[in-house]
């Protein structure tokens, strides 16, 4: 798994061994990227359920301003620390403008200084059914400041989801048992 664009395109990523994550795929990465463009310079980003860090590490690689990655499991936070200072120092970032919180993202608070622009979501499917609906409640409450912030939420095909105060954007990937991410933005900032 490697770095799929920006400055830092082609660095390998590290993952914890084992089942305890499922690391986004290249092509999915590519694409979510591809669709959120430009408007990932500059970004503040909250990666929740971070995994390897892939989506966050994306996020560096493709000039975000800074973020937070958020991952329960002890190994694989290790890992996001170790990709987070190969992804820095190939793309000459600071460090220091990034952060890496072991903690459970369904109990971390999500209230900053700086609300983020884009919020990254990759739980374990399972839980998705469980845990969306009171995360996009925190979500809307934490994203005030920023209404029209985008939630990038990786799921399966044959899950659906439709947040209250919420707007589907876009959803890539279609299938049964296949990955697919849905892109919402908060219905207010529609109009």
């Amino acid at each position: 798994m490697r770095i799929s664009g920006g400055i830092a395109r082609g660095i390998t990523l590290v993952t914890p061994k084992g089942d305890a994550t499922r690391p986004a795929t290249d092509g999915m990465r590519q694409a979510v990227f591809s669709s959120l463009g430009t408007s990932v310079v500059g970004a503040q980003f909250l990666d929740l359920f971070a995994g390897s860090g892939a989506y966050g590490l994306e996020a560096v690689s493709r000039g975000s301003a800074g973020g937070v990655f958020v991952e329960q499991n002890g190994k694989a936070a290790t890992c996001v620390r170790q990709n987070l200072a190969a992804v820095c120092k190939s793309a000459g970032r600071d460090i220091r403008e990034f952060s890496v919180l072991q903690t459970d993202a369904r109990h971390v608070p999500l209230g900053s200084a700086v609300a983020p622009d884009l919020v990254f979501i990759d739980p374990p499917y399972e839980l998705i059914p469980e845990l969306a609906p009171a995360l996009f409640v925190r979500l809307t409450e934490a994203l005030a400041p920023k209404p029209e912030a985008i939630i990038v939420f990786e799921l399966p095909g044959e899950l659906e989801l439709a947040p209250p105060g919420w707007a589907l954007l876009k959803r890539l990937g279609k299938g049964a048992r296949q990955p697919t991410v849905a892109f919402f933005r908060r219905a207010s900032a529609m109009t």
